[in-house]
């Protein structure tokens, strides 16, 4: 004990003496108040668990080791103006994100955009129907990762008959959320290969499709739509006055 107060008494006065204090170092950097020197050990700060850290009144810049966060192994965090932040400028507090096999907003998440946002595909089959509008064109329909939500609005608008499987996807209720629609193909083949029988994420068919053929919302031509049977993931022309399943899917 006696030999501690010795340091922090040579401590404080080089640190009245001197604007910045160098250990293992006697030409600190001028930029750095402490600049330490080691190439054996590194620098610790206060380890705690999140409800320790919670009940500090923290000062902005504060930092401490949150023993039990991050799934139990533990983060270096700062206390910022508004909340603790991680390293990587998270919040300590929000839920991690979900990952692709995730059940998350009503239905199992099959596509992440890398922005926090993504694809959500209905947890079973909403019913099997015909596309619908056999013989007429419904223009402004498209292929492409993001136009479900269009090409569902487009034959809803376009078509007036009831029961097909676009009116199915965007009349529907699921999870306490109303904005389903009918996927595109470039959407449903990406459920068919992430969370569906295609398995190529190693998850299994987690979205329960079998080995069902489904109507995607894009359309070939007036006779004519996009279909895929998810026993080998192929994609074909299907006739859009015959029934296939139907899965809806939303965005978050």
């Amino acid at each position: 004990m006696k030999h501690f107060f010795t340091l922090l008494a040579a401590v404080l006065i080089t640190a009245t003496t001197y604007a910045q204090i160098g250990i293992n170092n006697e030409n600190p950097d001028a930029s750095a108040a402490l600049d330490i020197t080691s190439t054996t050990g590194g620098l610790l700060v206060p380890r705690m668990t999140a409800s320790q850290r919670d009940a500090i009144t923290a000062t902005q810049g504060l930092i401490i080791f949150c023993s039990d966060c991050a799934s139990g192994e533990g983060e270096l965090q700062i206390k910022l103006t508004s909340s603790w932040k991680n390293t990587i400028g998270d919040d300590v507090n929000d839920p991690p994100p979900p990952a692709i096999g995730d059940f998350y907003q009503g239905g199992v998440v099959f596509y992440l955009d890398g922005n926090g946002g993504g694809l959500i595909a209905a947890p079973s089959d909403q019913s099997s129907a015909a596309w619908g509008c056999y013989g007429q064109s419904i223009g402004g329909t498209s292929s492409a990762l993001g136009t479900g939500a269009a090409n569902t609005t487009a034959i809803v608008s376009g078509c007036s008959e009831t029961a097909i499987a676009a009116r199915i996807c965007a009349d529907l209720t699921l999870g306490g959320y109303t904005d389903w629609f009918f996927p595109s193909k470039d959407e449903l083949n990406l459920m068919y290969e992430n969370i569906g029988p295609g398995d190529e994420l190693g998850l299994g068919d987690i979205g329960n499709f079998g080995s069902n053929v489904y109507w995607s919302s894009t359309q070939v031509d007036s006779s004519r739509a996009w279909k895929q049977g998810f026993t080998a993931g192929f994609q074909a022309f299907g006739n859009k006055g015959v029934s296939n399943n139907v899965r809806a899917v939303r965005a978050f």
